[in-house]
């Protein structure tokens, strides 16, 4: 049993005024809301001077992507930011389910040789995962370019009736063992040729299931308002539960990006759309998205004979004249950790090249696999949604091992506290509207019970924090009713539960 005193508790549901109550928590849930001056307790925290808050729900995280869940189960990023709840399977990417029981739709983010896979169906990956245990809340989505990669490998033509038959099957059998939907990564090569015909027949089996669709758009720069209306088009023929995934604006196509976010806005009133950012300028992401639109539009063996051609590289270096090298960062690049943390164009001037040539260099070094700090965001378009009814708020980070050999960027560890200090300094929303659009918003769109207020049996999912505004820091956080950072340290409590949708 535990019971915290005194704390100013802002319930979640985005309405009601922060007020002063003690909270007692049995079994990982909150068993009573009140004034308990005798009761006793096996933990009792004095929430005096605290806000006590749901726990946040981060709703596109890459902790399955980077396999994290399995070499850093503990997942402390997220804690350390009041994170007690994550979904992964986004950008079309998911662990499960495997046709073939291989993992080549994540290999651009990380060596997937860390994990002996021994799962194909989604229950299975759950059953597998709910035994390893967790620090948070794991659910997932369905990866539309895992399926299809599954079925055709390395071909990147249309499916077939029968194989468009086989992965509708395979979804429903996935939503039905808990997923909470599908997601695309339209961008990347593998998916990016997909026509609307076989997205629209997918959809519709995750609509008829009441499930998420969650899309990384085909195009996030010149082609961003068609991306967008392709997107709206089938939230709107299939009536699905949308979300449009890491919507930014990049710096360049700030035009483009603020007709398309208009048309978003405007669809809200008759579709259930939604879209999820970071208040962040940098984009983390591989290094070879740097190359021309035409290159990545191949596999990753493809890209990497492109660059090793003398002849290709030539055309690469006409192409990447002028690219503003103080404007990338090395976070990762394993063999090559002197790099980390230097900009393209220090390692340009220590090398004594150019920066095209220093770019192609450090990617052919680390055949393609490096990861990077890109500022290409414009942060204050962000800022200026954070508070629309439509934007949730999502780190799209990883909870990573610590490792000399990453750079890990903020919004892995602090996008939540963060989003907290900018609306609430800028006035643009109240601690307790900001408060209900990192728990109870998310927790309605992805129909998680009981999970995301501050009410009588629900689950202890809480976070004491500090709070002044423009100022936030995470003091204590409860997974489940157990303590799993006390003082701001990381107990290394596995209390997270793995989450499927109507479970």
């Amino acid at each position: 049993m535990v019971l915290i005193k005194g704390s100013k508790i802002v319930d979640g549901s985005g309405k009601k005024e922060p007020y002063q109550a003690d909270v007692l928590i049995d079994g990982g849930k909150i068993s009573a809301i009140g004034n308990f001056p005798n009761k006793k307790a096996e933990t009792v925290l004095d929430g005096l001077g605290l806000y006590l808050a749901p726990g946040f729900i981060d709703v596109n995280t890459d902790s399955d992507h980077h396999l994290s869940l399995f070499t850093n189960p503990v997942q402390q990023d997220f804690i350390r930011q009041g994170v007690t709840t994550i979904f992964g399977g986004m950008c079309g990417s998911s662990l499960a389910p495997l046709v073939g029981g291989n993992l080549r739709s994540i290999r651009k983010w990380t060596d997937i040789s860390q994990v002996n896979v021994d799962w194909n169906l989604l229950s299975e990956l759950l059953s597998v995962l709910a035994g390893k245990k967790l620090g948070v809340n794991f659910g997932t989505l369905v990866g539309h370019s895992t399926i299809r990669r599954g079925l055709l490998g390395e071909d990147q033509r249309s499916l077939s009736e029968q194989e468009l038959a086989t992965f509708k099957h395979l979804v429903e059998n996935a939503l039905a063992e808990g997923a909470f939907g599908v997601s695309t990564g339209l961008s990347y090569a593998h998916a990016r040729g997909t026509p609307y015909g076989e997205l629209k027949a997918i959809v519709e089996v995750v609509a008829k299931k009441g499930g998420i669709y969650a899309t990384h758009l085909r195009d996030e720069r010149h082609g961003v308002l068609p991306a967008v209306q392709e997107a709206l088009r089938i939230f709107r023929e299939t009536g699905v539960n949308g979300v449009i995934s890491h919507f930014r604006p990049l710096i360049g196509y700030e035009s483009e990006y603020n007709k398309a976010a208009e048309l978003i806005h405007q669809a809200g009133s008759e579709l259930n759309i939604h879209y999820d950012i970071y208040p962040f300028s940098e984009s983390v992401v591989p290094i070879y998205t740097l190359l021309p639109e035409w290159a990545r539009r191949t596999n990753l063996e493809t890209m990497q004979s492109y660059i090793e051609n003398p002849e290709m590289r030539e055309g690469f270096l006409k192409e990447l004249f002028g690219f503003d090298g103080n404007l990338v960062k090395i976070a990762q690049a394993r063999g090559y950790e002197h790099l980390l943390g230097k900009t393209i164009h220090q390692i340009a001037d220590s090398e004594e090249l150019n920066v095209p040539d220093a770019l192609l260099k450090i990617m052919r070094l680390t055949k393609l696999r490096a990861m990077i700090f890109h500022k290409n965001i414009n942060r204050d378009l962000i800022i200026k949604n954070l508070e629309r009814d439509q934007v949730l708020i999502a780190s799209n980070g990883a909870s990573l091992p610590s490792d000399a050999r990453i750079l890990k960027h903020e919004r892995f560890y602090n996008t939540f506290p963060k989003f907290l200090e900018i609306v609430t300094q800028n006035k643009l929303l109240s601690l307790p509207q900001a408060v209900g659009k990192i728990t109870a918003s998310p927790a309605e769109k992805y129909g998680l019970k009981n999970r995301g207020r501050i009410a009588e049996g629900w689950a202890a999912d809480l976070s004491l924090i500090t709070y002044q505004p423009g100022s936030v820091k995470v003091r204590h956080v409860l997974v489940n009713g157990r303590l799993a950072m006390h003082n701001g340290e990381i107990l290394g409590m596995l209390s997270g539960k793995i989450l499927r949708k109507g479970g």
